[in-house]
């Protein structure tokens, strides 16, 4: 697999607290790790890069010594989001000043055609194949919560207030329960994972569009275009062919 990816503080923030993490071409497991921290002045910038590389040791420690079988694969997904939320909330509360630190987290680990998605908050992964975009995970937001509940249309979601509320982040508390999937991959597929700053700032017919058009120049485009169109969050994104 070849990946591209992008990240960009945005327009309206100081720091960037979002983190990310492809494969380097010496290393053998193909893990692509998103992150969009948030708490305090820096403590966002911490939990996201914490919760990264805590994950992606955990992974590369652990794949050997394990079964290489979907149940196995993904046990190790879910262990591995555990270790780092405990990594991140134990780091949370040694310092008074990052206390209420998290951060979403977004996992693919592609193995023997498969991919295994780990996923907490509010970041995504979608597929492109054929001519269909499919979101692959479910934002663990309020505003999408309304949703499920028929209080609000998906139109309405988009612009609603607590659009950014999370229900769910790693890091936050002592346990968390991450969504855990996996995924048959095609000849032709386009995998993207991106931070809210993306989702937020351009629409997904147009995010689909982009990456169609060229997975590898779409990162760069897509984040130009959240800039644009006012860049009011740090934005990532990597697409993966």
């Amino acid at each position: 697999m070849r990946s591209f990816a992008k990240t960009d503080i945005g327009k309206a923030r100081e720091i960037n607290q979002d983190y990310y993490s492809i494969p380097t071409q010496e290393e053998e497991l193909e893990i692509f790790i998103l992150a969009d921290g948030m708490g305090g002045y820096n403590g966002g910038e911490i939990a996201s890069k914490l919760a990264t590389d805590s994950v992606k040791s955990y992974i590369k420690n652990n794949f050997a010594q394990i079964e290489h079988s979907k149940e196995s694969l993904l046990d190790l997904l879910q262990s591995a989001i555990e270790y780092a939320n405990m990594v991140v909330y134990e780091k949370s509360k040694s310092e008074k000043e990052l206390e209420g630190m998290g951060t979403t987290l977004d996992i693919c680990f592609i193995y023997n055609n498969k991919i295994y998605i780990g996923h907490v908050g509010d970041s995504r992964v979608y597929r492109i194949r054929g001519d269909v975009i499919r979101k692959l995970t479910k934002d663990h937001s309020y505003v999408q919560k309304l949703v499920e509940d028929g209080k609000i249309t998906r139109e309405e979601a988009n612009h609603h207030p607590k659009k950014n509320m999370l229900m769910k982040a790693l890091g936050c508390t002592a346990y968390v329960e991450p969504d855990i999937r996996a995924r048959n991959l095609e000849k032709g597929d386009i995998i993207l994972m991106c931070s809210d700053g993306l989702t937020n700032m351009v629409e997904e017919a147009t995010i689909e569009k982009v990456v169609r058009e060229n997975p590898e120049l779409a990162p760069e485009k897509l984040v130009n275009l959240a800039n644009n169109a006012g860049g009011y969050d740090n934005i990532t994104v990597i697409t993966i062919i």
